[in-house]
């Protein structure tokens, strides 16, 4: 391929040359072959399914650059923002970047175009199409780094929807400096760069931004006679709205009166009601409400649906709108007696109760035990919220289950409800604790650190920077405080923002002011009535407010839970006219309570700590539609020490518990929190053990386990050895007990591989039953309890026989629904996690998570060897080198922490890890001969010693063994192996930065 050698200055390295001919024959040739990715051309495309957006590969190839140059006709606000905090750090390290944008249909926003003018790295030109007199279409991003060139050329512009959701195709090919595509790209980006039409900032800028104005009003105008033109036609129910009439007709035909509508912020609840009433024929309805901003809300939502078809009034806060046919009532006015007296109990066809989560309330209670209509309706997006913590409130049970639609954060992203968010977790320079944030009476001085000049003006300077879609900014911002806001409110005055701190003390229509300020345009200001920028509150502004122009929300204090984190955000995702996007910037402090900030944004309750790191490091790529998630480095680091130390985990499955069984009406199993998305049941059982002693504990005085000592032992046993269903061996055999007493093997084999496409060994076979008579343990006083167990017996002859004490056990009631809860939790996660994807013929799949001991347990060892499995182990033909990629700090006057030295082992890329054996051993070593004569080669990493399992890599081939030296604690230098070697696999780009990301001092202290 490369026939020309220059001298060794001038060219590149074998290595890379080498790397890009496999990527090259990986790319178009044999898409089975190994390369590294950074060498691999590839398709760019966005499918949040499969964790692909466009903008995540530009981040990625911005990030690794040396210089990039991007040419583009469009570019908006919508489409750089997400950008921001990667052209931030690329400012930072002077990462010099030319853009080329154009006139073409005036289309590029003058504010974006302002926004990278600001960079300091940043030359920006326009090329005038105008002048030109042709068209200009070009969406190429080019990145060099060293002698390499990256470049993406394809469909998409820097507008939010090319970059995010819109089906965009794009290839990005990998050269050298001398590789011919590369070259004419470049040069024809040169040509057009340098051309006479192509103009500087200074320029073009203010010509195109009173042009840009000029055509934007005359749209606007076009746009207002549209709607003009249109009145006649109805509101149109969206998605959520139509399949919540659909099934609330079914629930009503049925016979049933009452119904739950559990819906996200910002997702139309209100308008599902108005058109639910219409299209079912209610007469007369009351809308119950616990505020009176709500209630006029509603009522003016309402009339749009209806328009004068009813008369329609209010009930409470000065009004007395009795007889009309639809009111809207405030719960505090209509629960005393005189008022509802007012009314018979058939009185209304529907009683609607909007935020229905405070519905258990006494107020709300009275008015519901007094009226008996065809239909109770409740309304709310988070119905597991109770205010006063009373866990036996429960708005599942008062609503019959009947839930007429569901629709969470996630959903509604995908179907389009909500107006996409842009979320930065940016690290906070306050550094309040917990404790100290918590504390009913705040230090002074710790109240200074919270409202410091220091801390006010980072945060403006991060407001001013990520900024927010449309004219101005209104913006929210979540303290921790009424005090905070108030002191916040009054900073951020002197410096010249117009800004109010609302608490509790505000009255309605002080709140209701503040709040038309916010949503007004610049140009209806008045001597009496002049815009906000921001409002400041603690926690009034969660729920009941509908100002659907906010466009920034701004979070100042620690996420104590996934739930008011939503609420908060919500206040954001309304669609606007004008209002593309939100942005959302969470202030990120040393918290306990980090690790809910991904939880949150995930919608995913499992709290399984693998699943939230996952998304720290990949939510951008899988969270639905135009949204985009995004940490910086210290923030990330925060988080995942938050992750590593996750407090008050009893009292987060509890929580779980409580509305996982008042969702469903009864006592849940393991099953249902997996079924249901719930805390995950390997969280539980780490914490409990076993499911009965987690009900023992969550029940108190209600649940007692009539298990005898034998039967509690067993499910002992079975929770910690195959819950997880690393394999389905175990899980099948068991289940196979519970209808036979006696099976012959041939049969396991033709069921496994019929049911769950499994080939199941001889050995194997063995080997389950083994583990199932209580063998898999790691000490002889571990073995010598659970080899009582006595599940079941084997002969090669005669089959499997259930031992008659366990047939006995399995006819009491309590412990055959426990067994088979265990057995059909790890038949799910094995069809969920471990089904698919092995690689190699071996019982692995590429990056999962596996303990020593499921490593173990796969290789059919015997029993537990994870005790005497440490940086190394050899399995018969297969060794297993275990990595903990960051190593704890070593203690002063140490090299490194006893009995962990500090080892090279790190990846070089995607393909080439290099790896140091034990100090003491070198190539010819026993140790290491066990490592280099193994024919097959797997490496397991984890990034801290905080995390109990291993990435499963794939397997390696060592290109490298070299003997050196190493100093050990005492100072004495010993022989080691230096390794290289190469996966089999690349390694996937998320999981790679997400090991080679630095564990700081700053969160080690924490």
């Amino acid at each position: 391929m490369v026939k020309k050698m220059l001298n060794t200055e001038q060219t590149m390295s074998n290595t890379t040359l080498t790397q890009l001919q496999e990527g090259l024959t990986t790319a178009y040739i044999d898409g089975t072959a190994a390369a590294n990715l950074a060498y691999k051309p590839a398709f760019v495309s966005n499918n949040p399914d499969e964790g692909k957006k466009v903008i995540s590969v530009i981040e990625d190839e911005l990030m690794k650059c040396d210089q990039f140059q991007i040419s583009v006709a469009f570019i908006t606000m919508g489409g750089i923002t997400p950008l921001l905090q990667t052209l931030k750090e690329l400012e930072k390290r002077q990462i010099p970047g030319q853009i080329l944008t154009t006139n073409y249909l005036n289309f590029s926003e003058p504010r974006a175009l302002k926004k990278l003018q600001e960079l300091s790295n940043v030359t920006l030109k326009m090329y005038d199409v105008d002048r030109a007199d042709q068209g200009f279409h070009t969406k190429g991003y080019i990145f060099k780094k060293e002698e390499i060139y990256r470049i993406i050329i394809g469909s998409s512009n820097i507008t939010s929807a090319a970059l995010t959701k819109n089906k965009e195709w794009n290839t990005k090919i990998v050269s050298t400096e001398q590789g011919e595509i590369a070259m004419e790209i470049v040069k024809e980006f040169h040509q057009l760069w340098d051309s006479k039409y192509a103009l500087f900032y200074d320029d073009f800028y203010e010509n195109y931004k009173q042009k840009y104005e000029i055509i934007k009003k005359q749209r606007e105008i076009a746009k207002r006679d549209e709607i003009a033109s249109t009145e006649k036609y109805k509101l149109e129910p969206n998605s959520m709205q139509v399949g919540f009439i659909t099934n609330l007709r079914r629930i009503v035909d049925a016979g049933e009166n009452r119904a739950l509508l559990i819906s996200a912020t910002g997702t139309g609840k209100t308008y599902a009601s108005a058109f639910a009433m219409r299209e079912l024929g209610f007469k007369r309805v009351l809308f119950l409400v616990h505020r009176s901003t709500l209630a006029k809300q509603a009522l003016t939502s309402f009339r749009k649906v209806f328009e004068d078809k009813k008369s329609m009034g209010i009930v409470g806060a000065g009004y007395s709108d009795y007889d009309a046919d639809y009111i809207f009532a405030m719960v505090e006015t209509l629960h005393k007696e005189d008022n509802l007296r007012k009314f018979a109990p058939e009185e209304f066809d529907c009683i609607v109760l909007d935020e229905a989560h405070h519905s258990p309330a006494n107020t709300y209670q009275k008015v519901m035990e007094y009226f008996k209509p065809k239909l109770f309706l409740g309304m709310t997006a988070t119905p597991d919220k109770r205010d006063d913590g009373d866990a036996s409130k429960n708005v599942y049970e008062l609503f019959h289950y009947q839930i007429a639609y569901e629709i969470r954060l996630q959903q509604a992203m995908e179907e389009d409800l909500l107006c996409p968010f842009h979320y930065f977790g940016i690290s906070d320079i306050s550094v309040v604790t917990d404790e100290q944030m918590k504390a009913r009476n705040i230090s002074e001085e710790d109240f200074g650190k919270l409202t410091s000049d220091e801390r006010v003006k980072h945060v403006i300077e991060q407001a001013k920077y990520y900024g927010y879609s449309g004219d101005r900014v209104k913006g929210l911002v979540f303290c921790s405080r009424n005090r905070e806001c108030e002191e916040l409110s009054a900073k951020f005055n002197a410096l010249g923002y117009r800004t109010i701190a609302l608490s509790g003390d505000n009255k309605d229509k002080e709140r209701e002011k503040a709040f038309e300020r916010l949503a007004m345009n610049e140009e209806d200001a008045t001597d009496e009535m002049q815009p906000l920028d921001y409002i400041f509150s603690v926690d009034i502004l969660n729920e009941g407010v509908d100002i659907v122009e906010v466009n920034q929300v701004i979070m100042l204090r620690p996420t104590q839970s996934p739930i008011v984190f939503i609420q908060q955000l919500g206040r954001g995702l309304r669609k606007a006219e004008n209002k593309e996007y939100v942005v959302i910037l969470d202030f990120i402090g040393n918290y306990n309570n980090n690790f809910m900030i991904p939880v949150a944004l995930s919608g995913d309750r499992t709290y399984n700590a693998d699943t939230i790191r996952k998304y720290v490091i990949s939510g951008n790529n899988t969270i639905p539609g135009a949204s985009t998630v995004h940490f910086d480095e210290i923030a990330k680091e925060k988080i995942f020490n938050s992750i590593d130390k996750i407090k008050g985990m009893r009292s987060i499955i509890k929580e779980s518990y409580i509305s996982l069984k008042n969702r469903i009406g009864r006592t849940p199993l393991l099953f249902d929190f997996y079924e249901q998305g719930e805390i995950d049941p390997l969280v539980i059982i780490r914490e409990y053990k076993t499911y009965w002693q987690f009900l023992e504990a969550v029940e108190k005085g209600k649940y007692f386990s009539k298990l005898t000592d034998h039967e509690k032992l067993i499910l002992d046993y079975l929770s910690k050895t195959i819950l997880s269903g690393v394999r389905p061996s175990e899980l099948f055999l068991l289940q196979k007990l519970l209808t036979k007493k006696t099976f012959s093997v041939n049969e396991v084999q033709k069921e496994l591989k019929r049911l769950l496409d499994y080939n199941i060994t001889d050995l194997e076979m063995r080997e389950s039953v083994k583990i199932l008579q209580g063998c898999f343990t790691s000490k002889d006083e571990e073995y010598q309890k659970y080899k009582t167990i006595e599940i079941m017996d084997y002969d090669e002859k005669q089959g499997v026989r259930c031992f008659a004490s366990y047939a006995n056990c399995l006819l009491d009631n309590e412990f055959n629904t426990q067994v088979k809860d265990i057995i059909n939790v790890g038949l799910a996660r094995y069809r969920d996690k471990y089904a698919h994807g092995k690689v190699e013929q071996t019982p692995f799949v590429l990056y999962e998570k596996y303990s020593r001991r499921d490593v173990s347990l796969l290789m059919n060892c015997g029993k537990d060897m994870s005790s005497t499995m440490y940086g190394m182990s050899r399995i018969g033909d297969d060794v297993f080198i275990f990595i903990t990629y960051h190593k704890e700090e070593a203690e002063e006057g140490k090299n490194y922490a006893d009995g962990k030295p500090d080892y090279a082992d790190a990846f070089e890329d995607n393909l080439i890890f290099k790896w140091d054996s034990q100090i003491g051993k070198d190539n010819s070593s026993p140790y290491m001969q066990k490592v280099l004569t193994a024919p097959r080669k797997h490496l397991l990493v984890k990034k801290s010693d905080a995390e109990s399992s291993f990435y499963y890599m794939g397997q390696f081939d060592i290109i490298e063994s070299v003997d050196s030296q190493k100093e050990d604690n005492s100072g004495k230098m010993k022989p080691i192996a230096k390794v290289t070697m190469k996966m089999h696999y690349p390694v996937r780009e998320d999981l790679l930065r997400y090991l080679q990301s630095n564990i700081s001092k700053e969160n080690k202290a924490v």
